[in-house]
Order: C-alpha cells, then structure tokens, then sequence
C-alpha cells in the first residue's frame, strides 16, 4: 500500500508503521487517521504479517497529539465525527488479532498517548515524554485517554494526569505501568524489532486467544472471565501449532510453529 504520512514496511513477517510528519511532530489530523486506519486493516487481513510496530519518525516525537491547527475552528458535531473515528481506529489497533507494540520515540501526549495505550506493549525512549495535557486548551482527552489510562496506572494517577495537565518522563511512565521497558533512543526500535520478531515466531492462534482473554475479560466478573479463559484456550487446540508445540515438549526438542 501506499501513503502520505505513513511508511509501512514489513519485514519478517512483522509489519513497522512509522507516522511520517516529523516537522509537525508526527501529530495526527484526520488524513493520518485514515492512513493508520487502512495499515491496520493491511495488517488485519495478511496473514503473512504476525505482528506490528507502530513509531514515529525522527527523534523527538512519537506523536505529539492531535492536530490543534485542524481541531480549533470545529463544530461540536464535526468534533464528534472526528473523535468517533479515532476511538474506531485505537479500538482497531487494541483488538487487532495480532500482537501490537508501541516504540514511543519521544513526545506521546494527548492523542499520542492515547495511541500507545491502545497498543498491546509500550516500549520507550529514554527521551519519551507522556501525558493528556488536553484540560490545558479546555477539553479532556477524546481518544480513549479518560478511560485506558485509569485501568492501566489506576484512578488516582489518571485523574492527576488528566485534571492537572501534566507530563511524565519515561522512568516515571515505567514506574507507574504506563510503559513496559525503557531504552536508550538508539536501542529503542532494535529492541521492538527484537521482541516483535520474537511474537512472530510463536503460535499466532494462541497469542490471539491470549489477547482476546484479557482484553474481553478484563471488565467481567471472575466466573465469566474465567469461563472466557477456557473457551479461549480450548480452541487452541484444534491448531496444529498447539500439536507441534506438546510433541516438541515432550520429545524434548524446539518446536517448529507455522501459525496454524
């Protein structure tokens, strides 16, 4: 596919999504969205991708936010559109039945944190920076930001985040579980490539279970989530991969997945 503001690239079964506005510090308006849209159902519908890697270009910013210069001068029901349809796409990327990390080279504020949250990992930059500063031009966060932030770091955090405005450096992000693992810049998208590679190479069927386990188990009572745990790793087996997986256990080799 080809795009505007995005590189795509896949290599080794694991597809790199780089949002490409450095000079605007990669924030996102409604054509970036579009863009992020489609590479995620490219990466939704080839199943020769296994796993993805969202970026930035450059090395001060992930993604700054959403685009202040389009937002300014909407109507409460252009607003809305536009919101809705950011919410569709980070719900895209967070049920993407695909393993999905987020390498947050720098500035991930407003909409940028929104974006890594909506990711499966947060791998960080030493030099990243995090925060919904949305209450400082009087709106709150409209991507999903008043609510992943608050089951990921707790509600207290979030409302302190959120109602103060303020920022966190990448330690501190780390500290609080915003972010998996911090690196230096340089290492940071090795790194990703490292651990995505490695996702790639196991059975694609049971990091899909896995994923939908805890994403839709997450808000249910214990006995229907553990009822969805079930059904969710009862169907890995009917794949070969979990066949391959319990006879290389137990001839006591490595087991050579397909993904199927």
């Amino acid at each position: 596919m080809e795009f505007t503001d995005l590189l795509f690239a896949v290599e080794g079964g694991v597809a790199t999504i780089t949002i490409n506005r450095p000079k605007a510090l990669n924030a996102l308006n409604s054509a970036v969205m579009g863009e992020i849209n489609a590479a995620i159902t490219q990466c939704k519908k080839d199943d020769a991708i296994r796993a993805v890697i969202i970026t930035g270009a450059g090395e001060k910013s992930f993604v700054a936010g959403a685009d202040i210069s389009q937002m300014a001068t909407l109507r409460p029901q252009q607003a809305m559109a536009f919101m809705e349809f950011g919410i569709e796409t980070f719900r895209m990327i967070e049920t993407l039945p695909k393993p999905v990390i987020a390498a947050v080279n720098g500035f991930a504020l407003g909409g940028g944190t929104e974006l890594a949250m909506s990711c499966d990992f947060r791998f960080a930059s030493e030099n990243a920076r995090f925060g919904q500063p949305e209450i400082l031009i009087g709106l709150i966060p409209g991507w999903g930001g008043t609510q992943r932030l608050a089951r990921l770091i707790g509600m207290g955090r979030a409302k302190e985040l959120i109602m103060g405005g303020d920022q966190v450096n990448a330690q501190r992000a780390y500290e609080i579980g915003l972010v998996n693992k911090v690196f230096p810049l340089d290492q940071l998208l090795p790194e990703a490539k490292k651990f995505a590679a490695k996702l790639a190479n196991l059975p694609g069927f049971a990091l899909k279970m896995a994923k939908d386990a805890i994403n839709f188990g997450y808000d249910l009572s214990l006995d229907n989530a553990m009822r969805l745990e079930t059904e969710c790793c009862s169907q890995c087996f009917s794949t070969d991969d979990q066949k391959e997986g319990m006879k290389a256990f137990l001839e006591k080799r490595k087991p050579v997945f397909k993904g199927c």
